[in-house]
């Protein structure tokens, strides 16, 4: 079938367009958030075609994913065509909630529409109403088995770690680098750099001993796994996401992970292959534990790693997103709930 969705998250995206449909990707002049078109640091099936909105409009698709609020508006603006009535929809939330999760309603909440979330935790913490709900967890593609454990330290992946600084533990891993050997990969390190000299953390350009900050800004995406595997285990900081997909992309290529235990992390990493805790003193331990054993993290890794092909692999995503959409075009709202939960709706 004929899939619309929006370039939003290039990462998921990814996983996502590698199935058997056509998937209608938006593009405009400016290539900004409303009209981003195919990735540029992907690579991504022929399959996933950019589409104007005046292509969109003579051809129109079967389905329609939505991913923001405006982008029903988007679709109206563009084609005529009103999303849950004259086109059949999705609604995907990506995100947990921003604000107290007591008091969040997800957009689509006792809408008619169906609601698919990510993580079993973004289905929890939203309020989705009457709103026929399901998950369909993360995935993404296999890299191989890319870790070797080589450089006695500890990777991160964050972007923006300064803006957000609460939501990516920003702090957690400032703290941790004081005493062990951290690096970080992502956009704005800059911006870390001179975080990190304010609260009296040393900083250097790469690999370093521990109370060494290394910085790496805005490494390409092809090179990204290959380097994230070098380190001897991930630390996964954040305080409130959904999932971060590099934690499931660092269990994937074999690294044995660290994460704060909020959010989906705490039910995504096996007790074989991480350590998962709300106390920083605890992933410090088992880091230190790691970094002068690597034969007991390569141990660990290959655990992190057997567990995310078997619960995040690409075929059973595909398929779950196939058996969403063949029953959302075909009306049957009830069944794409079952298909996750068991339970008539």
């Amino acid at each position: 079938m004929r899939v619309l969705l929006w370039h939003v998250h290039g990462s998921w995206t990814t996983s996502f367009v590698q199935g058997d449909h056509t998937y209608l990707l938006p593009v405009l002049p400016d290539r900004g958030p409303d009209g981003r078109g195919r990735a540029r640091t992907w690579d991504w099936p022929a399959a996933a075609l950019e589409v104007t909105p005046e292509q969109l409009a003579a051809d129109p698709p079967d389905v329609v994913v939505l991913q923001r609020a405006h982008e029903a508006d988007l679709l109206l603006a563009w084609t005529g065509l009103r999303a849950g009535v004259d086109v059949p929809v999705v609604h995907l939330e990506h995100d947990a909630p921003t604000q107290h999760a007591a008091r969040s309603r997800q957009r689509a909440a006792d809408g008619p529409d169906l609601v698919v979330h990510v993580t079993a935790y973004n289905a929890l913490m939203w309020d989705n109403g009457s709103a026929p709900t399901t998950v369909v967890e993360h995935a993404v593609v296999d890299p191989g088995p890319l870790a070797t454990g080589t450089r006695e330290s500890l990777g991160v992946v964050v972007n923006e770690p300064v803006r957000r600084e609460r939501v990516a533990g920003t702090d957690v891993v400032l703290d941790l680098a004081r005493d062990l050997p951290v690096e970080v990969y992502g956009m704005g390190m800059p911006a870390l750099a001179a975080l990190a000299a304010e609260r009296g953390v040393p900083v250097g350009g790469g690999a370093g001993p521990a109370g060494l900050l290394g910085l790496h800004d805005d490494v390409p995406q092809a090179a990204m796994h290959a380097r994230l595997g070098e380190h001897r285990a991930y630390l996964h900081p954040y305080r409130w996401t959904s999932l971060g997909l590099a934690l499931v992309e660092a269990m994937t290529i074999g690294l044995p992970v660290l994460a704060v235990a909020s959010t989906a992390a705490a039910d995504a990493v096996p007790p074989a292959g991480g350590v998962v805790s709300a106390d920083p003193r605890v992933l410090a331990d088992a880091a230190r534990r790691w970094l002068v054993d690597p034969a007991a993290a390569r141990e660990a890794g290959a655990a992190a790693r057997e567990h995310a092909l078997s619960r995040f692999g690409l075929a059973r995503f595909l398929a779950d997103w196939d058996e969403v959409l063949d029953a959302v075009v075909a009306g049957d709202l009830p069944r794409a709930v079952r298909r996750r939960t068991g339970v008539a709706a």
